[in-house]
């Protein structure tokens, strides 16, 4: 989960998915068309790299849950992340009206509540399982926004793969873990539609750096009573980091390169693919393996990914 990945409400299927870059210059409409010749190879593999980052560094903080319990791990990540993009953005604080103000309050309390709610998730459920699940949130804010009858189809789509996923009910996953991951979801919807806020009021990252800031502030109690001195453990803060830097720094980074280059409505394709990468990393980090069941029910949600993207995009 992506709390460094931002999006636009007009054209969604993930977190962290976008349709634009609101913290940073996105691709005009005519660098959009010649990004998609034959150029566009290597801003594809940016993307892909930042989506391997990001679900291999969800698979890391499954494995430092043991050491400072998932509040813990939330506000490591969170806190770490914010000191880095503060350094390197060094936001404006001065000439800000109090409507921005809420509005990056606003955005970094979405933030700390998806990644609060999804690390709750994934200390119970499988990663893939976890993802596929939140990105409902994101899908039913692009149907919503599509208003297209074929939109629905593709809402049925994902609804289909959850029941699979879930057995016909959610007897086979902790049903706790399973609220959590929604709830997330619930919480990434509204984390995009802050998140384009911000990003039209804010130059360049400052509105994500000091949203960052605010997710951080409000998590760290929780992570304190949760692990208390754990925290300051060095080893912990040593995993923290780097679950904050693939988490967070990296595949912001290289996304808002790629977006510089890559046609909006194919890097929320390219998006859509992050349930089928949170598999892959958790079976090969965490030894989470997906029966024939779970692959096609995580095949059936990213299908309805890509297709409620391409609908709106074509839009």
């Amino acid at each position: 989960m992506n709390d460094a990945r931002t999006a636009d409400a007009s054209a969604v299927s993930l977190p962290e998915t976008a349709a634009a870059h609101p913290d940073g210059p996105g691709p005009g409409p005519a660098r959009g068309r010649r990004a998609a010749g034959g150029g566009a190879v290597g801003p594809v593999a940016l993307v892909v790299g930042g989506a391997l980052s990001v679900q291999f560094g969800a698979a890391l903080a499954v494995l430092l849950i043991p050491r400072a319990g998932a509040l813990g791990v939330v506000s490591l990540r969170l806190a770490l992340a914010a000191l880095v993009l503060l350094a390197v953005c060094r936001p404006r604080l001065r000439g800000h009206s109090r409507s921005d103000w809420g509005t990056v309050v606003a955005f970094g309390a979405a933030m700390a509540g998806m990644n609060l709610l999804f690390y709750q998730a994934i200390d119970r459920i499988p990663l893939g399982a976890a993802v596929t699940l939140e990105v409902l949130g994101p899908l039913a804010l692009s149907v919503v926004a599509s208003r297209r009858v074929v939109s629905l189809l593709w809402a049925a789509l994902a609804l289909a793969g959850v029941v699979l996923l879930s057995g016909g009910g959610f007897d086979r996953l902790d049903p706790v873990g399973a609220g959590f991951a929604l709830g997330a979801g619930a919480m990434w919807a509204a984390y995009i539609v802050f998140s384009a806020r911000t990003g039209r009021r804010f130059p360049q990252a400052d509105g994500l750096a000091l949203a960052m800031a605010v997710g951080a502030v409000l998590s760290l109690p929780l992570g304190v009573v949760e692990a208390g001195t754990r925290l300051l453990v060095p080893s912990t803060l040593a995993l923290g980091l780097a679950v904050a830097l693939m988490s967070s720094v990296l595949p912001y980074t290289l996304e808002l390169i790629a977006l510089r280059r890559l046609p909006a409505g194919t890097f929320a394709v390219l998006m859509s693919l992050e349930p089928a990468v949170a598999a892959l990393a958790g079976f090969l980090v965490l030894r989470q393996a997906l029966s024939v069941t779970d692959a096609a029910a995580i095949a059936l949600v990213v299908a309805a990914s890509v297709g409620a993207v391409r609908a709106r995009t074509a839009r």
